[in-house]
Order: C-alpha cells, then sequence, then structure tokens
C-alpha cells in the first residue's frame, strides 16, 4: 500500500539527512555515507543476489566459475579475515550472507556487490603477481564500498532521477512502476563508476579492513603503482572505474599513520 503523501515527505526528509560518521575519528579513518540511501537495505540486497546468482550461472556454463580450488581457497582465505572487521563500519553486514568466488577471465577486475557477494578475477591475481597482502587491500577496497551502502546510494540515485523522489519514497518499487525504475536502477548502479568521493572512502576503509586483519596496509601503494604498468595504452577494466594516480597514492600515504597501529596491534 503507496504511503500517504506526508509520510512520504517525512521519510524523504529523513533520508536526505547528513549521514552520521561511518567511523569514530577517534580510531582508524573516518568516512561519511552516502546522504541519499532512499531504497530499502533488503531490497537492495535482493536485487544484488539476483544479479549475482546470474554472472555465476554464466560463468559456471562456460566452466570458468572457480576453476582453480586453489586460487579459490587463497581468495577465501582473505576475505574470511577482512569481512568481520567491517562491521565497525556497517553492523548489519555481519547478517549477510557473503559469498566468494573466482571466475577465470584475463580481466584484471574485482568487484563486491550489496550484501556481500564478492567475484574476483583471476586475472587480477595472476597479471599483478598479487601477494596476500596486496590482494587483501584490493578485496578490503570493494567490500569497504558495501559497506558504505554506495551501491544502494546509486541504485538510490537512478531511481530518483527515473520517478522522482515523492514517487520513489512513496512506493519504493512497488506495483509496476517501481519495479521497473528499481530494474533499471539496479542496472545502473553495476556498470557506473563509483564517484571520487567513494573511491576515497573505499581505499581508506578498505585499508583499514585489511590493517585489522593483519595485511600490511602499505600494500595498497604498490597495488596501484601495479595498476598503473597493467595493460599499456588500454588501462584493465578494475583501472577504468578505479583511477590509479598520485593523489590517490597520496591519500593513502597521508593515513597511513592512523592504521599502522592497527596492523601492529594484529600481530599477524
Amino acid at each position: 500500500m503507496p504511503l500517504r503523501p506526508f509520510a512520504a515527505l517525512s521519510l524523504a526528509a529523513a533520508l536526505l539527512a547528513p549521514a552520521a560518521f561511518a567511523q569514530a575519528p577517534a580510531e582508524g579513518v573516518e568516512v561519511r555515507k552516502p546522504w541519499l540511501r532512499l531504497v530499502p537495505e533488503s531490497m537492495v540486497n535482493q536485487t544484488a543476489a539476483q544479479q549475482y546468482a546470474q554472472m555465476k550461472q554464466q560463468a559456471q556454463a562456460k566452466g570458468r566459475l572457480n576453476p582453480d580450488p586453489a586460487q579459490t581457497q587463497r581468495v577465501r582465505a582473505i576475505a574470511v579475515r577482512l569481512i568481520p572487521q567491517g562491521e565497525r563500519f556497517h553492523p548489519g553486514a555481519r547478517d549477510w550472507r557473503w559469498e566468494v568466488n573466482v571466475v577465470e577471465s584475463p580481466a584484471v577486475n574485482a568487484f563486491v556487490l550489496p550484501g556481500g557477494k564478492i567475484m574476483v578475477y583471476s586475472g587480477l591475481i595472476e597479471r599483478l603477481k598479487l601477494t596476500d597482502d596486496e590482494l587483501a587491500a584490493i578485496v578490503g577496497h570493494e567490500i569497504a564500498h558495501a559497506l558504505l551502502e554506495h551501491g544502494r546510494a546509486r541504485m538510490s540515485e537512478a531511481l530518483v532521477k527515473n520517478v522522482g523522489i515523492g514517487v520513489a519514497a512513496a512506493y519504493f518499487g512497488l506495483g509496476d512502476l517501481g519495479t521497473a525504475a528499481l530494474a533499471q536502477a539496479a542496472d545502473l548502479a553495476i556498470t557506473l563508476p563509483y564517484s571520487r568521493s567513494h573511491e576515497t572512502d573505499a581505499d581508506l576503509v578498505g585499508i583499514e579492513l585489511a590493517a585489522r586483519a593483519g595485511y600490511d596496509p602499505r600494500a595498497a601503494i604498490s597495488v596501484w603503482q601495479k595498476m598503473a604498468q597493467v595493460g599499456g595504452a588500454q588501462p584493465p577494466e578494475l583501472l577504468s572505474t578505479h583511477p590509479a594516480n598520485a593523489s590517490r597514492i597520496r591519500e593513502l600515504e597521508e593515513a597511513m599513520p592512523r592504521v599502522l597501529p592497527l596492523y601492529q596491534a594484529a600481530g599477524r
């Protein structure tokens, strides 16, 4: 049943309020979640799970889903250490149905869909010759996007553009109009690159996750140095949405004093 106009406006106002800090500044890094998170998290996660299932099915049909057990186990072992560290940024993540899979592909790419659906491409590991610390930096970065609800924010932005904030607040994807708009918003959330601010926040949260899990956060710097050297004139797929540049590396270096003590405390 659609919300009454007053209820819709009240809800919209609440969702447009400034976001709280996702991490207290007293320890670790400091970031803010996106302010526009209109689509309910449960709906975002359900839509992402459906898309992830389709991706797995397509990879499985081609014999490319987890073909190397040792490689898959390596990625999963790293993710298992990273995932629990994320609860301080998103307490509800402890209840997500996390999945970790590797697709055989030359693409230098990895992503995490809302709700904890992790996919890593073998080309990322093999072409960059990643150490465990470096792989943890990348997976941590992608996990951070999910914890900070960047996919939910992109879906909300796309939905608002399609139907307007009043309609979106009132219907949340219920009915034919909302269902079609939400499906289009979900597609855009997968295909469009994150904003620069989202990338910066994911970098910061990613190195904190790595540090708390006992992985050297300084490896994030070497990852982006390697990434810049891969592909020649044709940048790798991951680089197209995660631009590696001097300012990015500088931001990581500046954040190291906040996360290195966490790595030392982990004692790995």
